[in-house]
């Protein structure tokens, strides 16, 4: 497939099989990341592999956001371990964290880095058989996110990859042309 197919056929994948992700695999998928087009090279990606016990705590992080909007406390807490425990059963889990420079267009510079390299490691995934769905948000700063991945201070989780063979691949969802959003400048 080339680039072409591998951008119009990639879609989020929100089921996957329980087929485990190879260490080689998810280390050829990073390679993929810091190939990214990378202005000044500051190289500000970070990657953290979650395992079990890292993406059921990431899980109940998130969980716990939803469950706020819950009134019932068994309810809330029944989201809680649901979330942890979908998040624990993934196939594999990346957060992708950058370095934060104290100079504001760097960091500004770096974030669109490191999303260039997500998308690379999205095709990437694509060209090896397997799916992934990217994950962004406010939960990227709370607390107990962060702690569950363990970023340190000084840098910033920018995107969550869950990754996995595809147990099902959505139909793809029609998207306006680009030259209904295009100008041309002469």
């Amino acid at each position: 497939m080339d680039v072409f197919e591998a951008i119009a056929a990639r879609r989020s994948i929100k089921q996957f099989t329980d087929r485990p992700i190879e260490r080689e695999e998810l280390d050829r998928l990073l390679q993929a990341v810091v190939e990214a087009p990378n202005h000044r090279m500051t190289e500000p990606w970070r990657f953290y592999v979650l395992g079990p016990e890292a993406r059921r705590a990431w899980g109940e992080a998130l969980g716990a956001r939803k469950a706020k909007r819950v009134e019932d406390p068994e309810a809330a807490r029944a989201v809680v371990e649901k979330v942890g425990s979908t998040h624990e059963a993934l196939p594999a889990m990346i957060a992708v964290a950058t370095t934060l420079d104290d100079n504001p267009e760097i960091r500004e510079e770096d974030y669109a880095a490191a999303m260039m390299g997500v998308q690379n490691l999205m095709l990437a995934a694509l060209d090896l058989g397997l799916g992934t769905h990217l994950k962004t948000g406010a939960v990227m700063d709370d607390p107990r996110a962060r702690a569950a991945v363990g970023v340190p201070e000084g840098e910033r989780i920018v995107a969550i990859v869950h990754l996995g063979e595809p147990a099902a691949v959505p139909d793809a969802r029609a998207r306006r042309p680009a030259t209904e959003v295009t100008t041309r400048v002469a």
